[in-house]
């Protein structure tokens, strides 16, 4: 049979750090003791008023407003944009009479664009999505039926609009698009 060791720990000492800091025989050291209560005992913390801060939700055409800034973001290509650094606007110089005209549409590449071309997509893209929330406000049976046939007019021609110009884009963008 093995030996039986001359001190033992008991369990609650274990997990005691001051047991476990001051050594295995379990004493507490009376001048470690000493520093560890002394200077709190008589220092107390300061009485606070302080307020938590209260947090409202946002208004309604707030969230509205950042969801459709963030998607211009994302369909005009802003990620794009800072990665690959695009000029803002390209060039090419008419071979007859040498003088250089301004380009907004980088042709025959799709995965490329100029930095205007893409807003100017984007913003097309966000035309076509508010005439859409227009018609939308047109259903509803509370407006007077003025109110909702403007809102139909102004949604249906938003997203033609959006369509015959983004089409556009792309036979620009594309020549033989659609041909």
């Amino acid at each position: 049979m093995a030996p039986k060791p001359e001190t033992q720990a008991s369990p609650s000492s274990a997990s005691d750090p001051l047991s476990s800091a001051a050594g295995a025989a379990g004493l507490i050291d009376p001048v470690f003791h000493i520093l560890s209560i002394l200077p709190y005992s008589f220092l107390r913390p300061p009485r606070l008023r302080l307020k938590l801060p209260t947090l409202t939700l946002p208004s309604p055409m707030t969230v509205y407003a950042l969801i459709l800034l963030t998607y211009f973001m994302v369909v005009s290509g802003i990620v794009y944009d800072v990665i690959v650094e695009p000029p803002g606007i390209g060039s090419s110089q008419d071979p007859v009479t040498g003088s250089v005209r301004p380009v907004v549409f980088l042709p025959g590449r799709v995965n490329g664009q100029y930095i205007i071309e893409g807003l100017s997509s984007g913003f097309m893209f966000v035309i076509g999505g508010i005439g859409i929330v227009f018609m939308d406000m047109a259903l509803d049976k509370n407006r007077a039926k003025s109110v909702k046939s403007s809102y139909a007019t102004a949604g249906v021609l938003s997203v033609v609009l959006a369509y015959v110009m983004i089409m556009l884009f792309l036979r620009i963008k594309i020549p033989a698009y659609l041909r």
